[in-house]
């Protein structure tokens, strides 16, 4: 079918959903309130700014750091200016410092006297300290964990690379979540798997789509009686070690001395744009604050924060007061320790049945399509008005799923709260997350201002809606095993 014969239907699924909303409108669905909160969010800049000043400003903001106590401070000053109600809550945070990381390849087969090659690497969060002076010790290359096992004899003393690639083929069509669920196993299971068998240090493949020999670190599950060197090294310096290895012995002199210091004192911003009649149940909207210390963290998840302060933005634009009350939550500690999202939950877990409903942007500032739906099956058919609001500006698509699995959501989901994130194009999101390309000039003014918008709409919407959506229920097998699959466990 060709693009002009698309046109008929699409108009009138257009007329269908727009019909479907008109029909019995409350506050919520009320066609007009709707579009006036999506125009006016898409036409919005207070986000860009505000992403600016997080990114320039403030710079990297790894949780214990000073960049993550001035991003505490500028997001809850520019949410007091808006006239939110804002609350910091106090929260415990790792604090993780990496040291000096190299890497040189100094002996391999055919070698010409007197040459060594660099390696490009960061360590890992969470990484153990090679001695100051470093190590050197032979690599072993495994391209899955049956190879690692197979090769168990090997390891003990040994560099265990993964090389592993990510699956950009099924990024671009749709699935990046879960291409990078597949690799980023490998991050965070494959060095403490290799320390286990004894090994010297582990290296895993960068897990992203971009071959610019740019480094993408995150977390790793290391125990703390075997926290051995364990390093994230470029795509291309993967593949040559791997090339020289199939030639014969290869050996590495690594040095990384990273430090776990003391937990740190930190905050979630929590900002409350309160309701009327019903202001005692909660509509959260939300970002993580925190990023990794490679680069500014524009698409993860300072993109996330600032959509979410833009819906407090679009409602005092407007002077639109929801029934339930509008909750702007900026989590600290998303990266590397979930903290922030753990003690809201242990906060507010005997009262999570007055949670209406959870919504979070951490999936990139790609352009987004419409949202996924963590409800139940007879609820997804009041979500005809959302829809048909959302759709004019190309976001009308709905998937409802069992469960969502965004990271910080996780304990609410596990509660029954109904979870809520944005249906994104994220076939490019992995080549900058993580890496020291995720800056402010990778953000698409115009794709953050469709965030914005989505959210602030869908948070519109769930404030007024007449009738409840419903609590999930949600194992906590359920929610594991999505955010393994989709590797929202960092």
């Amino acid at each position: 079918m060709n693009r002009r014969s698309r046109l008929p239907a699409l108009s009138l699924l257009a007329a269908c959903l727009l019909g479907s909303a008109a029909h019995g409108a409350t506050p919520g669905s009320d066609p007009a309130a709707l579009a006036r909160v999506r125009d006016t969010a898409l036409a919005n800049d207070y986000p860009y700014q505000r992403l600016e000043d997080l990114t320039d400003l403030v710079g990297p903001r790894l949780s214990g750091s000073a960049g993550a106590a001035a991003a505490v401070t500028q997001v809850a000053e520019e949410l007091r200016k808006l006239g939110a109600r804002v609350t910091l809550q106090p929260v415990k945070v790792p604090h993780w410092v990496r040291g000096v990381e190299t890497g040189t390849v100094v002996d391999y087969r055919g070698r010409p006297a007197g040459v060594t090659q660099k390696v490009v690497l960061t360590a890992l969060g969470g990484s153990g300290a090679t001695p100051a002076a470093g190590l050197t010790a032979e690599v072993v290359v495994v391209r899955s964990f049956d190879e690692l096992k197979a090769r168990a004899a090997e390891v003990k003393g040994r560099i265990v690379l993964f090389d592993v690639p990510f699956d950009q083929d099924m990024a671009d069509r749709g699935l990046a979540g879960t291409a990078y669920g597949q690799a980023v196993a490998f991050r965070g299971a494959g060095p403490r798997m290799a320390a286990e068998m004894g090994a010297s240090a582990a290296l895993v493949r960068a897990v992203g789509g971009a071959a610019y020999r740019i480094v993408h670190t995150g977390a790793t599950n290391l125990a703390d009686n075997a926290r051995i060197p364990a390093a994230a090294i470029t795509i291309e310096d993967s593949m040559l070690i791997a090339r020289l290895a199939k030639r014969g012995p290869v050996k590495l002199h690594l040095t990384l001395t990273p430090q776990t210091l003391a937990d740190a004192d930190s905050y979630n911003v929590i900002a409350d744009w309160p309701g009327t009649d019903k202001a005692d149940e909660i509509v959260l909207v939300s970002g993580h604050l925190d990023s990794w210390d490679l680069a500014t963290g524009a698409n993860d998840d300072a993109s996330g924060v600032v959509s979410a302060m833009g819906v407090i933005d679009t409602l005092r634009k407007l002077d639109y007061r929801p029934r339930r009350t509008i909750r702007v939550v900026a989590w600290m500690n998303e990266e590397n320790g979930g903290r922030g999202g753990k003690g809201y939950n242990d906060a507010y877990r005997a009262n999570a049945e007055k949670h209406f409903a959870a919504y979070e942007d951490d999936n990139g500032s790609g352009r987004p399509f419409g949202l996924r739906a963590g409800i139940g099956q007879a609820a997804a058919k009041l979500f005809a008005p959302l829809q048909a609001a959302l759709y004019p500006m190309g976001a009308g698509a709905f998937r409802r799923e069992d469960v969502v699995g965004s990271g910080d959501l996780r304990d609410l989901e596990i509660s029954g709260v109904p979870s809520f994130e944005p249906w994104i194009d994220s076939s490019d999101y992995f080549n900058y997350h993580h890496t020291p390309a995720d800056t402010f000039d990778k953000v698409i003014p115009e794709n953050l201002r469709r965030h914005a918008a989505v959210m602030a709409t869908t948070a519109w919407f769930l404030a007024n809606m007449d009738q409840p959506i419903g609590r999930a229920n949600v194992a906590v097998e359920a929610v594991e095993a999505k955010a393994r699959a989709t590797g929202a466990v960092k």
